[in-house]
This record gives C-alpha cells, sequence and structure tokens, in this order.
C-alpha cells in the first residue's frame, strides 16, 4: 500500500507538472498580456501582424528565437510577422545595423540562428564594424555588397525608426511581442502571470500559447 501511495503521490505530480506549463487558454489582460495605451496601425489586411522585438545581443532573446521560429512557421498564412531590433546603446549599434543590413537584402531570416549562435555560442561580440564585416564575408555573403548597404542611409534610417516604435510601442524589455498593433505578449509577462512556470523555457513555451490566443482574438474581430 506505501509503494502504491508513493506511484500515486509521483503520478499528482507529474499531472501538477503538466498544468504548469499551460497557459490559460483565455489569457488574462494585465497579466499574461497587456493593452498597449495607444493602439498602432497595421498594414496586413486580414493577415494578423505579429512584430518581434528583440536584440541580437540579449541572451533570453537567443533561447527564445527556436520557439518563436517554430510558432511563426505553425501560424503560417495566419500571421504576417516582423522583427523590430532594438536601439539600445551605440556600443550595440553595429549589431542593429547588422540585422537591418541583413533585412534589406532579403537574408535576415536566413541568418537570424546563425547570428544568435555567432554571438552567444560562438564567442563574438560583433560591436565593431570590422569585426560585423568580417564575419559576414566568413559566412558565405558578398562582403562588398552588404557593406555598401550596411553604410547606407536607408540603413540608418532603420536604427532611427527601431527607436521612434521603441517609444510608440512602449517597449522596456525584450523579447516583447506585439499583436495586431494592441497587444504586448513576452515570456516575462507569462512568467509574472503564473508562478509555476519557474524555467525560462517553460515561460516560453507558454507565450507562445498566448499569442495564440490573441492573434485568435484579432482574426475574429477582423471578420
Amino acid at each position: 500500500m506505501h509503494f502504491l501511495k508513493k506511484i500515486l503521490s509521483a503520478a499528482t505530480l507529474s499531472f501538477a507538472a503538466a498544468g504548469a506549463f499551460a497557459s490559460p487558454t483565455a489569457p488574462v489582460e494585465g497579466a499574461d498580456y497587456q493593452v498597449l495605451k495607444a493602439p498602432q496601425p497595421t498594414d496586413t489586411g486580414k493577415k494578423i501582424e505579429v512584430i518581434e522585438f528583440f536584440a541580437y545581443w540579449c541572451p533570453h532573446c537567443a533561447t527564445f528565437d527556436p520557439i518563436l521560429s517554430a510558432w511563426v512557421k505553425k501560424q503560417g498564412d495566419n500571421i504576417v510577422f516582423k522583427r523590430v531590433h532594438v536601439s539600445h546603446s551605440d556600443r550595440f549599434l553595429p549589431q542593429q545595423k547588422l540585422y537591418y543590413t541583413l533585412e534589406s537584402l532579403g537574408l535576415a531570416d536566413q541568418y537570424q540562428s546563425k547570428v544568435l549562435a555567432a554571438i552567444h555560442q560562438g564567442g563574438k561580440d560583433l560591436q565593431r564594424d570590422e569585426e560585423v564585416l568580417d564575419w559576414v564575408g566568413a559566412n558565405g555573403i558578398d562582403k562588398a555588397k552588404f557593406t555598401d548597404a550596411y553604410r547606407s542611409f536607408g540603413v540608418a534610417g532603420k536604427t532611427r525608426r527601431a527607436k521612434s516604435m521603441m517609444e510608440s510601442y512602449q517597449v522596456e524589455y525584450w523579447p516583447l511581442l506585439v499583436v495586431d498593433g494592441r497587444w504586448q505578449a513576452s515570456p516575462s509577462l507569462t512568467g509574472k502571470a503564473n508562478e509555476n512556470l519557474n524555467t525560462e523555457t517553460a515561460q516560453q513555451q507558454a507565450t507562445t500559447q498566448v499569442l495564440d490566443a490573441l492573434v485568435a482574438k484579432a482574426k475574429a474581430g477582423k471578420k
């Protein structure tokens, strides 16, 4: 009987743990997500706009990236996914310019995981223009073409726009996602909303469930 009690106790704990990793089917405003005080316009028609505010140097963005990328792939034509590399300090400006240059060349998605791996596993800080350009050349990108774009007014304009967007979307930390120009979601919010989500991976997985609900909510509003 004592052995049976142990088995039942273990099973109960397993079910409790599984429940702890699940985000509520109906996320709670102010807990699982926040509402922007000033909704921002979208230009994605009936598809739902999802914007990720992130930074290459951010370790939390790096661990969240594969989980978020899998979620984006699963959404398919349901959403239009965009990234904004946040403006933080001049120290990280070369990384920000790296992202917007890749974006302007249509290479941002292809190189997203490679840049993150170079910084967080490969020991590259990519905080100097020369280092960025050398890394680009070593990773199969036309260095001359990249350099022209990297130093262009267009990329400089995108870095300035990122700062403006951070103000408009009330971005104070990252990774942060904005759905339909109205709702903020993030692993930080999800973790605060449920203390049982006691690992970063659990918080990140739960955030995708919050995103599912917000996308569904936005889609229902467009019908």
